[in-house]
């Protein structure tokens, strides 16, 4: 029974991930840039937005604080695991279209963040409101299909968010620190606890500490490990891009498994890392504090930036190069990506496996904070105000049973419910991208210009 129910849920995986979806998501992604002006030359000017405080504007945390948040969701295990996923079953080829599909994905990361905070709303007790769902009810008049969007992510936030996180968590400190992964459910549950329930603020207080840290120390510990693997960068690179079009075997085992097979599990990881298109990172950008949604959208898009230009980027070359220098590492027994880059990362004395405990436990529980923000934003959009306690309490409740159940399927699931959620976003996105490049038109020149428009105060 059991193994029916999976082989159906593969079914589904297989449909939704299909080239269908692959020319949404890409399409998306080069029309979002062509009509934007490829706004991805504007990265340097976003990047330092986000660090300058646009005091006096309306919102309940800093840009900063939105972005970390945003940041703290996306850099989880999809950047460690998700790429020796992507390597395992595509082949070194989809290293590229993972890293592809975060390029063009800036421009519909900007886009979606700035729908998101053009149609936002504010509740009686001040607290901001936005995301896809809203865009799709303000600005589209779609409210039927705002509430899938709202449910869809509220279910994927146990999952993409919550279980599979801890999970990660639990098997790094139980393989290497040989702590019971019962135990780092109930501690990794009670330090969520005591952060979720203090809301944004709280949740984008530690974001704003945990990030910075988690992300230097990881980019830092890869550009070592580069400098160990130096003389294998360039083939590397050759291979990766060679196995990105055509298959065969190259180095280290590694095989290329033909451009359907790299482009679609490179783009469906692309899309795990940075979610650019899924709709999730503009439910924090609606909360910060900013004077035009242009502004914000442009800090929102340096988060696909940092996860997937840089951090994927260099985590992928990190794993191909280890592979390449250790004929050990066999590549043909091998599909699960979490056991890949285990092996990667062994593969360097000392440095190797602390690299990838702390950066495991690190990004896993920022993940597991920021998605527990955008559940419940999902569940009050749908449900009101009274579902946030219920919900608060089944995140915890999940996080501590996560070690100790298999997930195969939750994988699984997670991808189905990402897709999922990617088609309604996707939608608002193309379907309001006249509203995008007015927007952008009326404030790119100008970014202190102040957008005057009331926000409207709704009965939540």
């Amino acid at each position: 029974m059991i193994n029916a129910i999976g082989n159906v849920i593969s079914q589904i995986d297989s449909l939704v991930w299909g080239w269908w979806m692959i020319i949404l998501l890409l399409g998306t992604h080069i029309f979002m840039t062509i009509r934007t002006g490829v706004i991805q030359r504007k990265i340097g000017t976003a990047i330092r937005l986000s660090v300058t405080k646009d005091t006096g504007a309306e919102g309940e945390v800093s840009q900063f604080g939105a972005l970390t948040t945003a940041l703290a969701s996306t850099i989880g295990t999809g950047n460690i695991i998700g790429v020796g996923t992507a390597i395992a079953l595509g082949g070194p080829g989809a290293v590229l279209w993972c890293w592809l599909t975060g390029v063009f994905g800036i421009a519909t990361k900007y886009s979606e963040s700035l729908i998101a905070v053009k149609y936002r709303v504010k509740t009686k007790d001040g607290r901001m409101q936005g995301g896809a769902m809203y865009a799709l009810e303000r600005g589209l008049h779609m409210r039927w299909l705002g509430l899938l969007f709202a449910f869809f992510g509220g279910f994927a936030s146990f999952g993409i968010g919550c279980a599979t996180q801890v999970n990660a968590i639990a098997t790094v400190c139980n393989e290497n620190l040989h702590i019971p992964p019962a135990v780092i459910g109930v501690a990794v549950a009670v330090l969520t606890a005591l952060v979720i329930f203090g809301g944004i603020k709280s949740i984008a207080n530690v974001c704003e500490r945990l990030v910075p840290f988690m992300a230097f120390f990881y980019v830092i510990g890869c550009i070592i490990i580069l400098g160990i693997n130096f003389d294998l960068i360039i083939p590397a690179v050759k291979t990766i891009c060679r196995l990105a079009f055509t298959p065969g075997a190259a180095a280290g085992g590694l095989v290329g498994r033909g451009i359907m097979i790299a482009m679609q599990y490179g783009i469906a990881r692309g899309l795990f890392s940075n979610e650019s298109g899924m709709g999730s990172a503009p439910i924090a950008a609606a909360a910060a504090q900013t004077r035009n949604p242009v502004r914000q959208a442009l800090v929102s898009s340096t988060g696909t930036f940092w996860d997937t230009v840089v951090v994927c980027l260099m985590t992928g070359l990190v794993l191909v190069t280890s592979i390449m220098k250790n004929p050990s590492i066999d590549m043909g027994n091998i599909t699960d990506g979490g056991v890949l880059t285990t092996l990667a990362f062994q593969q360097i004395p000392v440095l190797g496996p602390v690299i990838l405990v702390v950066g495991i436990i690190s990004f896993a529980y920022s993940t597991v904070l920021g998605w527990a923000y955008y559940g419940e934003r999902c569940v009050e959009y749908f449900s009101g105000k009274k579902g946030l306690i219920p919900y608060r309490i089944l995140y915890v409740l999940v996080a501590a049973i996560a070690p100790v159940i298999s997930l195969n399927l939750v994988w699984t699931i997670a991808d189905i419910l990402n897709a999922l959620m990617a088609i309604p976003n996707l939608i608002a996105v193309l379907l309001l991208s006249n509203v995008i490049v007015s927007e952008t038109k009326k404030y790119i020149h100008d970014l202190d210009a102040r957008d005057d428009t009331p926000i409207e105060i709704i009965d939540k």
